[in-house]
């Protein structure tokens, strides 16, 4: 299993919030590249970098930071947070990430994100799944669908995405534990899924059992920030 360490923008700097709620923001460091050469310095491969200014408005806005940490480390980078437009996923790709982040679009338009897939390559899309009560959450989970998430990943597994990654809103920035039935769940429904966890995660303990159910990947946050799970016992996932 994969760790993947996760930095969230707004103005620049790196934050969290709990449950997507931009009024609980909190500021951990103004200098995300600083905390990125932590995260390769510790042997971590992979960077989850959220534009959560991007998220908010519906376009790219700081492809300036992606284009810095791709450009001074070497870690592979998904970015992710108001890629709406073709030129939005022009932008992500030439300021350096190997990956383009999507979810609301992939539910909104799934025509456009089809033909993105077509156009770039399914294998350079990371699609996230937001889930509140097994059903898909879009526009930084301020809105809930009725679409089973399921149904959604199975769709677009058949369109050759190759790694998706699904969050519990309810979970996020809690360090409550993962969704690990969920997970389980998911894993069980969708045969041949690489299925990345996201949310929730508050210790080493969450991750082995991540681990154990089969998740590929699991996307940590807060729990590095508040020191519940250090750079160190990650290494052990390097």
């Amino acid at each position: 299993m994969v760790i993947i360490p996760a930095i969230d923008i707004i103005d620049g700097k790196c934050v969290r919030l709990t449950q997507g709620d931009y009024n609980q923001k909190k500021v951990y460091n103004e200098h995300p590249l600083e905390v990125a050469k932590q995260f390769e310095d510790a042997g971590l491969k992979r960077l989850h970098l959220v534009d959560l200014d991007g998220a908010k408005e519906g376009k790219v806005k700081n492809w300036k930071v992606l284009e810095k940490i791709a450009g001074r480390t070497g870690l592979e980078i998904d970015f992710g947070g108001g890629i709406k437009t073709e030129d939005d996923v022009m932008i992500v790709f030439e300021s350096g990430a190997r990956f383009a982040t999507v979810g609301s679009i992939a539910v909104k338009d799934e025509p456009l994100f089809t033909s993105w897939l077509a156009s770039h390559g399914a294998e350079r899309f990371l699609l996230g799944a937001d889930v509140k009560e097994e059903k898909i959450a879009i526009h930084g989970w301020l809105e809930t669908s009725n679409i089973w998430v399921y149904d959604f990943i199975k769709k677009y597994l058949d369109k050759g995405v190759q790694q998706i990654f699904c969050t519990d809103v309810s979970k996020d920035g809690k360090l409550e534990g993962a969704s690990t039935e969920l997970y389980k769940n998911i894993i069980s429904e969708c045969k041949g899924i690489h299925l990345i966890a996201s949310g929730g995660v508050s210790s080493m303990d969450d991750l082995y059992a991540l681990k154990e159910i089969g998740c590929k990947g699991a996307i940590v946050g807060k729990a590095i920030y508040e020191n519940r799970v250090s750079l160190q016992d990650l290494k052990q996932f390097a």
